[in-house]
C-alpha cells in the first residue's frame, strides 16, 4: 500500500490507491506538530487492518515555514578568510528601488558566527594556499566556543577543487550537538558547498549551503519524530520506518521523490516539495486527458502556486525562498499570498487588500466556526458560490449565519459603506487580480501566449476561481481533475525517483560545438548517478535529461537549453523568444552542465516495495 501525504497550511491531504481506485481524505493541519495530522490521516485511511506493509510518500512545508519564521538552527558559517561577510553583502540589489525605508533581508548567520579560513584556490582549481594544521585546530576551537547546532562550509572555488573544503570538514568533524531539535544523533552536521552546490557565484552558493545547514537539525528531528509516530501507529506495518528503510520517501522541490536519508542530509532540496507535487500531478492528469501545454493553478488555503508546463515540468536553479537565494533545482513555480484563508482588509488609504496574511488552519475562516476576520472562503460562501452543507463531502458544515453577522459587524467597525455582498464581491475581484498577475508572469511575460494553453485548476479553492481567470487571460479551456483538492498529494504518489547533478565548465564557443567533450562530461555524471542509485538499493536503469546553461559572452545570466548537436541554434531561438532579440554571430559561453537522473516509479526497491501509481 502506497500512501502520499501533503502537509499544507490549512489542510493535510492524503491520497492512496485501493483496489485500483484513487482514494483521498483531508484533515486539518496541525502547524505546531505536523506529524500529528499525518498520523490522524493514516488512522482514517483504515489501511492498517488490510495490508502487511505501507510505503509513505511525503511532501512537507516544514522547511518553508522554518525559513519564513526564522526558526532554524544556530549555524556557524566558514568561508575563505576575508569573505566572511559575503552572505550579508550579497549582490547589493535593491528589490524596491524607490523605497527609502526598505530593509535588506537579514542573513541567517549573525556576524559572531562567521569564520574565515586562511586558504585560497584559484578559478582553475589550483591550490594556492592550504590551511595548516594549527590554523584548522584554531578554527575548531573558535567554533566550539560559539556552540553551533550546524556548520556550513563554502570556500571560494571549492567547486573547481574541493581539497581545502574537505580538510576543513575533517577538522570540524565530531563536534557535539546542543539544542532543542530533539535529534538522536549527537554530532553537529556539516554542510559542504562542493556537495550541495558545486557551481560558481559565491554568494548564491554560500546562501544555499547556509540554508541547508539552517534546516538540517530541524528536519532531521521532524523526520525522526514522524517515523516514530508512524511506527507507533502500526508497529507491524511500519516498523521499517523507524529503521530508516525503503518505506519512507520525501518529495523534492525539483519534482521527484528521494530517500529519507538523502532528504535528511540535503533538506534544502525539500523546501517547496508540496507545490512541486501539485505541478507533477497536474502534468500527469492533463497528459492523460490529451493536454501537453498547460498552466497549473493551485489555490490552497494559504497561497496560490502557478507554473507553465510544456510536456514535462521544468526545473529552475534561480529560485528564492523567504528572500534568500536557493540554487538547487526547483520546479519553476511562482507563488502569491492568495488562498482561501487569505484575510481581507482596508489599507490606510481605504483600498481593499487581500492577503498575504492568512487565517490558516487555526483559527481559520469565519465560516469554520472559530475565525473573526473575513477571508476569501467567507466571501465565496456569502456570494453563494459554496454549499454550506457539502464542504469536505459534508464532514464540515459552513456557518453562513455566523459569517454574515461577523462580516457585517466588521464592516461597520471599519466605517465602510459596502454591504456584506458588495464587500464579498470586491474580495473575489481583488484576489482574482492578484492571481491573474501570477499567471501573466509565468506565461505572457516569458514570451508565451496564454491562449495556447489549458488552465489546470486544483487545490481546495482552485475550481471556484478558474473560469474567471481563464476568461480574463483568454485561456480557452479549463481542466478540473477529479480529487482536485488533493492533487498535490496525488502528484507525490505518482512521482519518479529523481537525482540532480551539476558542474561549472565555462567554455567559450565561437565555432563548432565541442560535442564530444561535453558528452564525456555527461558520461561522468551518469556514472555517479548509477552509483548513487545502487547505494540506495534502487533497481532498474535510470533515464537521463541533459541540459546546459548557456549565455552570450559578457552576459551575467544564462538560459537552460537541452544538450543536443543543435544546442547553439536552440539557444539563439530561446533567447529571441525570451528577450526579443538574439546575436547568432556572437561568441557563446557554455557555463553549467546539468543532469537529471530519473527512475520510473514502477521500479522495485530491494525491499520488494513498489512505488507506482
Amino acid at each position: 500500500m502506497r500512501i502520499a501525504i501533503d502537509t499544507g497550511g490549512t489542510f493535510t491531504d492524503c491520497v492512496w490507491i485501493e483496489n485500483g481506485r484513487v482514494r483521498m481524505l483531508k484533515v486539518f493541519s496541525t502547524p505546531d506538530d505536523p506529524s500529528q495530522a499525518i498520523v490522524e490521516a493514516l488512522e482514517r485511511t483504515g489501511v492498517k487492518a488490510r495490508t502487511e506493509s505501507v510505503v509513505l510518500l511525503h511532501g512537507t512545508t516544514v522547511g518553508t515555514n522554518c525559513l519564513l519564521q526564522r526558526g532554524g538552527a544556530r549555524v556557524a558559517f566558514v568561508t575563505t578568510q576575508g569573505f566572511e561577510d559575503s552572505i550579508q553583502i550579497g549582490r547589493q540589489a535593491r528589490p524596491k528601488l524607490y523605497d527609502f525605508f526598505f530593509d535588506a533581508i537579514e542573513p541567517l548567520v549573525s556576524s559572531e558566527l562567521r569564520f574565515g579560513v586562511p586558504e585560497r584556490t584559484d578559478c582553475e582549481g589550483k591550490i594556492l594556499r592550504r590551511p595548516t594544521g594549527a590554523e584548522l585546530r584554531r578554527l575548531r576551537q573558535d567554533i566550539l566556543r560559539q556552540r553551533p547546532q550546524a556548520i556550513a562550509v563554502s570556500l571560494l572555488f571549492s567547486f573547481a577543487n574541493s581539497a581545502n573544503e574537505k580538510a576543513v570538514a575533517a577538522a570540524l568533524s565530531n563536534i557535539s550537538r546542543t539544542g532543542r531539535f530533539g535529534v538522536n544523533a549527537n554530532k553537529v552536521p556539516v554542510s559542504l558547498s562542493h556537495k550541495i552546490l558545486p557551481e560558481f557565484r559565491e554568494y548564491e552558493r554560500a546562501s544555499t549551503v547556509v540554508v541547508n545547514a539552517y534546516l538540517q537539525p530541524l528536519m532531521q528531528g521532524y523526520f525522526q519524530k514522524l517515523a516514530d509516530r508512524v511506527a507507533a501507529w502500526s508497529s507491524t506495518n511500519m516498523r521499517r520506518l523507524s529503521g530508516r528503510g525503503n518505506s519512507f520517501f520525501v518529495m523534492q522541490s525539483g519534482g521527484g521523490i528521494t530517500s529519507l536519508a538523502a532528504a535528511e542530509s540535503e533538506p534544502v532540496r525539500t523546501v517547496l516539495s508540496g507545490p512541486a507535487g501539485g505541478v507533477v500531478g497536474a502534468a500527469v492528469v492533463a497528459r492523460r486527458s490529451g493536454f501537453d501545454r498547460i498552466i497549473t493553478f493551485d489555490m490552497g488555503g494559504t497561497s496560490t502556486d502557478v507554473a507553465l508546463v510544456e510536456g514535462e515540468p521544468r526545473a529552475t536553479s534561480e529560485a528564492e525562498v523567504a528572500g534568500l537565494p536557493v540554487r538547487v533545482p526547483m520546479l519553476d513555480i511562482h507563488t502569491v499570498g492568495a488562498g482561501g484563508g487569505s484575510i481581507a482588509r482596508f489599507d490606510v488609504g481605504g483600498a481593499l487588500r487581500v492577503g498575504p496574511l492568512s487565517a490558516g488552519a487555526y483559527p481559520g475562516p469565519i465560516c469554520y466556526g472559530r475565525g473573526e476576520l473575513p477571508t476569501v472562503t467567507d466571501a465565496n460562501l456569502l456570494l453563494g458560490r459554496m454549499s454550506p452543507d457539502n464542504f469536505l463531502s459534508g464532514e464540515l458544515k459552513l456557518d453562513f449565519g455566523r459569517t454574515h453577522k461577523i462580516v457585517g459587524r466588521w464592516l461597520k467597525a471599519q466605517r465602510s459603506r459596502f454591504s456584506v455582498e458588495q464587500f464579498a464581491a470586491g474580495v473575489v475581484q481583488v484576489v482574482n487580480a492578484n492571481m491573474e498577475k501570477a499567471i501573466r508572469l509565468v506565461s505572457i511575460e516569458r514570451g508565451y501566449d496564454s491562449r495556447d494553453f489549458a488552465l489546470v485548476a486544483f487545490g481546495g479553492a482552485g475550481g471556484l476561481h478558474a473560469c474567471e481567470l481563464a476568461q480574463s487571460m483568454g485561456i480557452p479551456r479549463v481542466l478540473i481533475p477529479q480529487l482536485s483538492g488533493a492533487l498535490s498529494a496525488y502528484g507525490i504518489l505518482v512521482s519518479d525517483i529523481v537525482k540532480d547533478y551539476s558542474r561549472n565548465v565555462l567554455l567559450r564557443v565561437s565555432g563548432d560545438l565541442p560535442y564530444g567533450k561535453l558528452q564525456g562530461e555527461f558520461k561522468g555524471f551518469e556514472k555517479m548517478a548509477h552509483s548513487d542509485f545502487r547505494r540506495e538499493r534502487w533497481k532498474g536503469s535510470p533515464s537521463f535529461l541533459r541540459t546546459i546553461d548557456v549565455r552570450y559572452r559578457g552576459q551575467g545570466y544564462e538560459l537552460n537549453v537541452p544538450f543536443t548537436r543543435d544546442l547553439l541554434a536552440d539557444f539563439h531561438r530561446e533567447h529571441q523568444k525570451r528577450y526579443g532579440h538574439s546575436r547568432s554571430k556572437s561568441e557563446v559561453e557554455i557555463v553549467t552542465l546539468r543532469l537529471r537522473a530519473r527512475l520510473k516509479n514502477d521500479e522495485k526497491a530491494k525491499t520488494g516495495s513498489r512505488v507506482a501509481d
